[in-house]
């Protein structure tokens, strides 16, 4: 089983308050375990606070001079309850960066300065979105959670990440699946 490139949606019955009704988007699963970035849980603060504490500029020109970034007003993630204090780019494309891992083609996690870097200066990547902290599960843990029915899975789509507001996502993937969540049992049957 290979789960990267999907979404893990959070069934009802999840009594764990970091993920309940999360929407968690998975980066990387092999052997050693899986990682994945929460990507329906803004809190409070957004990317010109975060730019501020980390001493880099969001700025864009234009013919008249330099205006507001358009990322000033973005969200930062709740990305999970691993590296609380470590920050996490989610973007496309997925470019050069010092630390990336690349998800697709298309699609990459990056954990460097340098990107922060580049979405000050230039705006690129522009569609990212940034979290602190991170979702991880050790070897065969992940496995165990889907067998105990703690998730759903299905094919990410990017569209629902990159430009669907955060409160949007978790529905949005749900449809992807065809079916209303609240008609699930949180119950396993085994025979």
């Amino acid at each position: 089983m290979n789960l990267v490139n999907h979404f893990l949606i959070a069934m009802p019955s999840m009594v764990d308050p970091n993920f309940s009704k999360t929407l968690t988007y998975i980066c990387e699963h092999n052997a050693n375990g899986a990682l994945g970035i929460i990507v329906n849980r803004p809190i409070d603060m957004d990317m010109a606070n975060l730019f501020e504490r980390v001493a880099i500029q969001l700025k864009e020109e234009n013919d008249n001079g330099l205006i507001a970034s358009p990322f000033a007003g973005m969200p930062i993630y709740f990305g999970g309850p691993v590296q609380i204090n470590r920050g996490f780019v989610l973007h496309r494309p997925a470019g050069v960066w010092q630390a990336t891992l690349k998800v697709t083609p298309e699609i990459a996690l990056t954990s460097s300065r340098d990107i922060l870097l580049s979405m000050g200066e230039s705006g690129e990547p522009a569609n990212a979105i940034i979290t602190l902290g991170h979702a991880g599960w050790a070897a065969g843990q992940l496995e165990w959670e889907l067998g105990q029915n703690t998730w759903l899975t299905v094919n990410a789509d990017p569209k629902i990440i990159f430009d669907l507001p955060p409160e949007e996502r978790f529905q949005a993937a749900i449809r992807l699946l065809g079916f209303d969540l609240a008609h699930l049992s949180s119950v396993a049957g085994h025979a």
